[in-house]
């Protein structure tokens, strides 16, 4: 019973794949069409006869040949997936079969459009071309034999006669009259040239329509697969720029370190070479100097973990890099560009260690530039700054228009858009202590390094927010390994 349920299961499995394919949907359409052709065109009520000299072996074998072409359109049809020069010959084939019975064009013959359509949106432009060329050949030639014919049998065989009826000589109503009724009326027939020629410009309308459909669809098809490409394309460059942006951020991070250890280094320099000078004679000054040089060891170290590792490239600036003192500069500026910025702080202020100082600042810089590059006018920003005991939150937002991000920071295509505006990753055009046109990769890194948590997106009421949290003591920071090879840092990134 087992064995039973996992076979039926096997086989629902196959028929659900099968019937989702795209063979299954030309066997339904091929049946579809072999179906309209056998409801709308009864073989025994339309083949009457046939051009002179062809197919004259009885009517039974007229209908046998009716059924053998219109098996070779559906046929086509179903097949046209796999082999579609093919089967548009098949298919053309039998339309031409069903001119020769003296057939009109029925539903079947719809499969030359179908087949005609699927080698101009699947073939190359030469070669559905050539295609559509050797089809209005073929019809050319079948009119031309057909009208040569009819003509050389002295008329148009009796399946085809147009028969106009005019009115008798003494005015009664009009009626058609079938050839041969030896009722006195005039019998108007048409020329068998002209009747031949009068359906190719039809015919030729209508394979080039179905042409011109098909090279549409490839066309279409082409520009799509196109776009993807280019989405495709796009979407590695943007994760290459955002690469870029946080190695930029970190190469810059470093620098700003190198001053911060430098400076640590330098005071444990100068409290050591005291505290050995008053070893002897000043015992408790030397305590309080190995206290100094314990602290500042311990805040160097706690920052040469930030450190990514040896930088290609230090500078070596004489001024000292800005903190959250430098912050009422920073709103000066910007109110001076002409944004209305209102600074807040909260709890009591405290010292802080020089990189969460640096990197407060630097969140505060990166996020007012971007509320004056992307809030519309008029806008407003407002800056909070809050201590607590072991954290420091800085809030930032305006009240204009921001771009949608993702909640962790990454950015989207807005992202990608606002970094060529601040300005690309690498670029050595900035001035120093210049905002590092990285836009939330810089910030999100940055509070990566310390350990903390950094949010920014549309705020509920409109505008833009940027919310982060720094944590204070350094021993809470997460520790990073000295000395890794430089292939593993870039691998993070």
């Amino acid at each position: 019973m087992a064995d039973s349920g996992i076979m039926t299961s096997r086989l629902g499995v196959a028929v659900r794949a099968w019937s989702s394919g795209p063979f299954a949907r030309d066997v339904l359409l091929a049946a579809a069409l072999l179906a309209a052709g056998v409801l709308l065109n009864d073989p025994n009520a339309m083949v009457g006869g046939t051009l002179p000299g062809l197919f004259d072996d009885g009517r039974a074998g007229r209908i046998a040949l009716w059924w053998v072409a219109t098996a070779a359109a559906a046929t086509g049809v179903a097949l046209r997936g796999r082999w579609p020069v093919p089967m548009l010959a098949l298919c053309a084939v039998g339309a031409a079969t069903h001119l020769a019975l003296v057939v009109p064009l029925m539903v079947p013959d719809l499969s030359v459009l179908i087949l005609l359509y699927t080698v101009a949106a699947r073939l190359d432009r030469m070669r559905s071309l050539a295609a559509l060329t050797g089809l209005l050949l073929a019809a050319t030639g079948a009119s031309l034999a057909y009208a040569l014919n009819a003509q050389a049998a002295g008329g148009l065989p009796d399946a085809l006669q147009s028969v106009v009826a005019v009115p008798m000589a003494g005015g009664g109503p009009t009626a058609p009259v079938a050839p041969g009724s030896p009722e006195p009326i005039v019998m108007v027939r048409r020329s068998a040239w002209s009747t031949a020629w009068s359906g190719l410009p039809v015919i030729g309308s209508v394979l080039v329509a179905a042409w011109a459909v098909g090279a549409g669809a490839r066309n279409r098809r082409a520009y799509l697969d196109e776009l993807r490409a280019r989405a495709h394309d796009l979407e590695r460059e943007r994760d290459q720029r955002a690469a870029l942006a946080v190695a930029d951020e970190r190469g810059r991070i470093s620098r700003e370190l190198h001053d911060v250890v430098a400076h640590g280094l330098s005071v444990v320099v100068i409290q050591a070479q005291g505290a050995a000078a008053a070893l002897d004679a000043r015992p408790a000054e030397t305590g309080a100097a190995l206290d100094a040089i314990v602290r500042t060891g311990r805040d160097a170290l706690a920052d040469m973990r930030r450190v990514l590792a040896a930088v290609d490239q230090v500078d070596d600036p004489w001024h000292p890099q800005p903190g959250l003192a430098h912050l009422p500069a920073l709103v000066a500026r910007v109110r001076q560009a002409g944004t209305p910025v209102r600074l807040r702080i909260e709890g009591t202020a405290a010292a802080l260690p020089a990189p969460v100082d640096l990197s407060a600042y630097r969140i505060v810089q990166e996020a007012l530039t971007n509320t004056m590059k992307h809030a519309s006018t008029g806008a407003t920003a407002d800056v909070v700054l809050r201590y607590e005991n072991d954290e420091i939150f800085v809030d930032v937002r305006d009240d204009g228009h921001g771009t949608a991000v993702s909640a962790d920071g990454t950015g989207g295509v807005g992202e990608i858009g606002r970094m060529r505006e601040i300005g690309r990753p690498g670029d050595k055009t900035r001035a120093p202590g210049a905002p590092g046109g990285n836009g939330l990769p810089g910030m999100r890194e940055r509070v990566r390094l310390l350990g903390g948590r950094l949010t920014a997106g549309p705020a509920p009421g409109g505008g833009f927010v940027v919310r982060a949290a720094l944590p204070i003591a350094a021993n809470t920071w997460p520790p990073r390994p000295i000395g890794k090879a430089r292939a593993e840092r870039w691998r993070e990134t």
